[in-house]
């Protein structure tokens, strides 16, 4: 997704000599999902409240390509109970990625960062396949019954993209805006460091990705 933070890294990337792909894409080949894979996405689905067939993506899309690494950055509306539910899934058990507790705790944790950009109708309730897949939402704010089908559209279709990325050969990396790193003596969050990094921060921010893709 195009946004400051994610131009703000393209920019980190070029000055540290670093090549890769922006905004990558996979033409998902349906025939490398087998019927374990296809079990995981329908105990997740289901477990989010999805009704009828399992919708599939055709296509994944990618902030950056470093080598066969896949660079994600997930902003605050990737966290909430919807995505921990599909963080349970034994699929996560079996593969190992390296975002996965940490994920697990920030979905518990931060929710309340969640909820303060996605009380907008058009993230609660999500595009149409959402009240298709999962029901009619509840009114915005309003977690029981349904709750917010554009939330859980979101949740199951980063795990279809987890899955996908790595049986298509990749490894993918997701970059959080609560991730904090070390810079003039004291922890500074992702999401602020990359709003306006000075030069020293810029060198630091390259090293930490270096270091993510060993």
């Amino acid at each position: 997704m195009d946004n400051l933070i994610t131009r703000q890294l393209q920019l980190i990337l070029i000055e540290g000599e670093v090549e890769f792909e922006r905004d990558f894409k996979i033409d998902v080949n349906p025939n490398f999902l087998d019927k374990k894979g296809i079990d995981w996405l329908k105990e997740i689905y289901e477990d989010l409240g999805g009704i009828g067939d399992i919708p599939l993506l055709n296509k994944l899309n990618f902030d950056f390509k470093i080598k066969r690494n896949l660079i994600l950055y997930d902003d605050e509306i990737h966290f909430n109970r919807y995505r921990l539910i599909s963080l349970r899934s034994d699929f996560y058990k079996e593969f190992n990625f390296s975002f996965y507790e940490a994920y697990k705790r920030l979905c518990r944790t931060y929710e309340k960062d969640c909820l303060k950009v996605g009380l907008q109708e058009r993230l609660w309730n999500g595009p149409p396949i959402g009240k298709h897949s999962f029901g009619e939402p509840n009114e915005i704010g309003d977690f029981s019954g349904t709750g917010a089908t554009g939330w859980k559209l979101l949740a199951y279709n980063d795990a279809q993209i987890d899955m996908q990325s790595r049986i298509h050969g990749y490894r993918l990396i997701r970059l959080n805006p609560f991730e904090t790193l070390m810079t003039g003596g004291s922890l500074k969050r992702l999401d602020y460091l990359l709003m306006n990094p000075k030069e020293e921060q810029r060198k630091m921010l390259v090293n930490w990705i270096l270091r993510k893709l060993e």
